[in-house]
């Protein structure tokens, strides 16, 4: 017999499957791979501003600023770079900034920093960075004016996507008395975005962990960040014993972005290490150490964004600044770090100075602390803003067993009954025999 219902199954389930394949159609359609989301800085970008000051017989003279509106990710040296900026007769040119030292009858305001921008979280006052460009045959009103388009942001590798240039309000200019306030002619925006993935197919930190109620030492996962070759292929990885490292490491004509890292079984440039190392009774006490070893790479004004619960109620920090970032309302679990200007905010390339360490000391909140099952490490950690590898959460050095412990004890117990009566008996009778 056929039941009624089979026919409608059917047409049922091959309506489903024509959903799922237009929702995924759709969702191609709508969503890129290039765009990004971090989670702990969601609405962090940068912003590149146009303000056309003048019009000229058949274009116009520009101030472009760029503002770098990220919590913790800056842009470090060599500097950033901007494609497909029409100022010239190429179609395709490259803006480079000017250094510092520049004369001062070729400077604006917040230029010539070599293409350096600190994250605007760590240091606001050198987040921004302008310059002044000329262009010509791009039309020479607010109507005829053609925007930019195409732009390219390396800082100073990939990792940034641009959007289209979108015309804002025109800024207003103060001058430095605040008595006279001018006008932008025109002014529109471009935002970039930051996409780890983009930057690097491989991750470039890990994350190591110890305890002082745990033996155990977690290291990085084996090939986080690659895997090491021969140690005499010196295209891979370096030995820090090797006898020709200084040849290696001072070689010319090579990328500094391309790591040159120490031979490890990590293979990361850098690796932070959390050690929970003293427990009080209203307080507990962390170690953070950050190693670098990639020979490639001096690494100024680093930082370190970590994700923890009990961020809430740190006490003091040694060493190092600190700054609460809170991404979302009511919730304070994550922290910035960074190192004391002229002091540790320098960190060196592999070797005896290619490390940075402070320590944390948090007060304890009693209906939250334990240090069981890992609680005590971080969720996550982020190094000038990328997302380091942590391990896996069963790898972590947990408390000793209690129940184990118990069980110990209440068998050392029984057996020490035990032989107690059996050497009452036998005293007993000695005692009889006597």
């Amino acid at each position: 017999m056929k039941y009624p219902w089979s026919s409608i199954t059917g047409s049922v389930a091959h309506s489903r499957g024509f959903t799922v394949l237009l929702v995924l159609f759709l969702s191609c359609c709508t969503f890129t791979s290039t765009e990004a989301y971090d989670a702990l800085d969601p609405s962090g970008n940068i912003t590149i501003k146009w303000d056309v000051i003048s019009w000229t017989p058949d274009g116009y003279v520009a101030v472009v600023t760029m503002y770098n509106f990220q919590q913790y990710r800056h842009i470090q040296a060599p500097g950033w770079t901007l494609g497909n900026v029409p100022h010239c007769c190429k179609k395709d040119p490259t803006l480079v900034d000017l250094l510092p030292g520049t004369p001062y009858n070729q400077q604006i305001a917040n230029c010539c920093k070599g293409g350096v921008l600190n994250s605007w979280g760590q240091d606001p006052a050198t987040a921004v960075s302008s310059f002044q460009v000329s262009v010509g045959a791009a039309g020479n009103t607010n109507k005829t004016v053609k925007l930019p388009r195409n732009f390219t942001l390396k800082a100073p590798g990939p990792g940034y996507t641009c959007g289209p240039a979108k015309i804002v309000r025109p800024t207003k200019f103060s001058t430095s008395d605040k008595r006279r306030t001018t006008q932008a002619l025109m002014t529109w925006n471009v935002t970039c975005t930051y996409s780890q993935f983009l930057a690097q197919k491989t991750p470039s930190c890990c994350v190591s962990l110890s305890s002082f109620y745990n033996d155990r030492v977690v290291n990085c996962p084996t090939c986080t960040c690659g895997c090491q070759n021969n140690k005499t292929d010196t295209r891979n990885c370096v030995d820090p014993d090797s006898p020709y490292l200084a040849s290696v490491v001072s070689s010319a004509g090579k990328d500094v972005n391309t790591p040159l890292v120490q031979c490890t079984s990590h293979m990361c440039p850098i690796r932070v290490h959390w050690h929970v190392k003293l427990n009080y009774k209203e307080y507990w006490r962390v170690k953070v150490t950050i190693t670098n070893f990639n020979y490639r790479m001096n690494y100024s004004q680093w930082n370190l964004v970590v994700q923890h619960p009990n961020f809430d109620n740190l006490t003091q920090l040694f060493s190092f600044n600190y700054k609460s970032l809170n991404p979302y309302e009511g919730l304070n679990d994550t922290g910035m770090l960074w190192g004391l200007k002229f002091y540790n905010d320098f960190l060196s390339q592999a070797g005896p100075l290619g490390n940075v360490q402070s320590e944390l000391l948090f007060r304890k909140d009693k209906s939250t602390f334990t240090f069981d099952k890992g609680w005590a490490f971080p969720r996550r950690i982020y190094f000038n803003g990328d997302n380091c590898v942590m391990p896996p959460p069963d790898s972590y050095p947990w408390l000793p067993n209690a129940s184990s412990n118990l069980v110990f004890s209440l068998l050392t117990t029984v057996i020490a009954s035990f032989a107690s009566l059996i050497f009452n008996d036998e005293c007993n009778g000695v005692l009889q025999n006597a």
